[in-house]
């Protein structure tokens, strides 16, 4: 059984893996996309996004973080990979999933999977490109508008030589709207002789335990559910049979906000803080009432008050 924390843009940035990784439960975690467009990247930008790769590719707390890269340019992919690998990236992720709109139009995420000869050169360029040593992998949806290609993609993955497929068990269409379609992830699975593993939708103990009945994978990547409860990629482990407490995410809301006293704006330190607590509702009433209280607040040191009050009561 492995867990992997999901890349999220905008929120799984270096401090909440940093924070994630500390309570516990994952095996790896890929860093945000970094979108390669027209030419190859200074070393700041990766640097930027995976700030882990000076601390040899890890976590503070020894969790792997592999890149991952998204893009259309089969060559250019694989120059950057190889850079990425000279900068000490443990492994490399390709991004076929992002449903942006933005991404979708400038030829990167999801917009590949209509092609699946185009996912194929991709991956077997990067893969060639990188020494053996080095995991290759991909995350992709089920599809882009439907889910007609999503074996002929799977296999374009496989066939091109990558190690494993996250499978993000949705079409670009569909978004981030439930349901999750699991289903499709036993073919995939049965299909294909290399790792997959499931993602979507996976909020708490009893939907892993229906995504592994449904898909029979034996390996998740879980995002937004992680960041809501906490304990999940534990619980999902086995390593501890209940959430944390209140207390304790209060205590690991103040960590996170000592972490971020490296950012260089208040104003995205604040947004951040925000952020967390309003996904934190999801799974603990009293982040509700914390989130009414604090959603108009500008300053950190104001909602660290807050929190602090919360607390006390």
């Amino acid at each position: 059984m492995t867990v992997t924390l999901a890349p999220m843009e905008g929120v799984v940035d270096e401090y909440m893996r940093d924070i994630m990784t500390r309570i516990g439960g994952f095996d790896l975690c890929v860093s945000e996309f970094v979108r390669v467009s027209q030419q190859l990247l200074p070393a700041s930008v990766y640097y930027r996004y995976c700030p882990e790769l000076k601390n040899g590719g890890t976590t503070a707390s020894g969790t792997p973080v592999h890149v991952q890269l998204m893009g259309g340019d089969a060559s250019l992919l694989a120059e950057s990979a190889q850079q990425l690998v000279e900068l000490g990236a443990p492994g490399i992720d390709l991004n076929f999933g992002c449903p942006a709109k933005t991404v979708n139009k400038r030829d990167a995420g999801a917009t590949l999977l209509q092609w699946p000869t185009r996912v194929h050169d991709i991956v077997y360029a990067v893969r060639k490109a990188v020494p053996v040593h080095i995991p290759v992998s991909a995350k992709m949806r089920l599809g882009y508008m439907d889910k007609n290609l999503y074996l002929d993609n799977a296999h374009a993955v496989e066939d091109a030589g990558a190690g494993k497929l996250t499978v993000h068990a949705r079409t670009k269409l569909e978004g981030y709207k439930p349901p999750a379609h699991w289903e499709y992830l036993a073919p995939i699975r049965e299909n294909l002789s290399i790792r997959v593993i499931a993602n979507g939708e996976i909020w708490t103990h009893e939907d892993f335990q229906a995504c592994k009945s449904i898909s029979g994978c034996s390996e998740f990547m879980i995002g937004r559910g992680a960041i809501a409860r906490p304990s999940l990629a534990q619980e999902i482990k086995k390593e501890r049979e209940d959430k944390l407490s209140w207390g304790e995410i209060m205590g690991h809301l103040h960590d996170y906000n000592m972490l971020l006293l490296k950012m260089d704006s208040d104003h995205r330190r604040a947004g951040r803080l925000k952020q967390w607590i309003k996904l934190l509702s999801r799974t603990y009433d009293p982040s509700g009432a914390l989130f009414a209280n604090i959603r108009r607040l500008q300053e950190p040191d104001e909602i660290l008050g807050s929190i602090s009050g919360a607390i006390a009561a």
